[in-house]
């Protein structure tokens, strides 16, 4: 009886697992995030030392590497925003193209609705001032 109502329960809940599995997952994960912990208590110290080693030599030549980074920076920088606007520049004249011929890029219901409406606008400004000298000479 005992044995069927232990079975009854290994049925009614799928994810317990045996205690004996439970443990070595434990133990696995201990092992490997006390692994990690000392690993990176080991970088940790390497960077304070190698740190500590590199200030002098960082401060006898910050003369020279400070304007050196600075230049670097303006030319990765300068090259980056290039690069940026030739994609923006591609993109832009690939949709005028498919505009131009007949395509129907996205947006393109948009720029015709805003080009009706300020032609609109336009021939209403045009009108407006002729309403009112012919009211004025009558």
């Amino acid at each position: 009886m005992a044995e069927h109502l232990q079975l009854q329960q290994q049925y009614h809940h799928p994810y317990s697992q045996p205690r004996s599995h439970q443990m070595v997952k434990a133990a696995t994960a201990a092992t490997a995030g006390g692994s990690l912990l000392i690993l990176s208590g080991l970088i940790l110290a390497g960077t304070v030392i190698a740190l500590t080693i590199a200030t002098p030599l960082f401060v006898i030549f910050s003369p020279v590497l400070v304007p050196a980074l600075i230049a670097a920076a303006l030319l990765v920088t300068g090259f980056m925003a290039s690069g940026g606007f030739g994609v923006a520049a591609i993109t832009v004249l690939s949709w005028i193209y498919r505009y131009v011929t007949g395509g129907h890029p996205p947006g393109a219901d948009q720029l015709d609705q805003a080009r009706m409406t300020l032609a609109r606008k336009a021939r209403e400004m045009n009108e407006g001032p002729e309403q009112l000298t012919s009211a004025a000479a009558s």
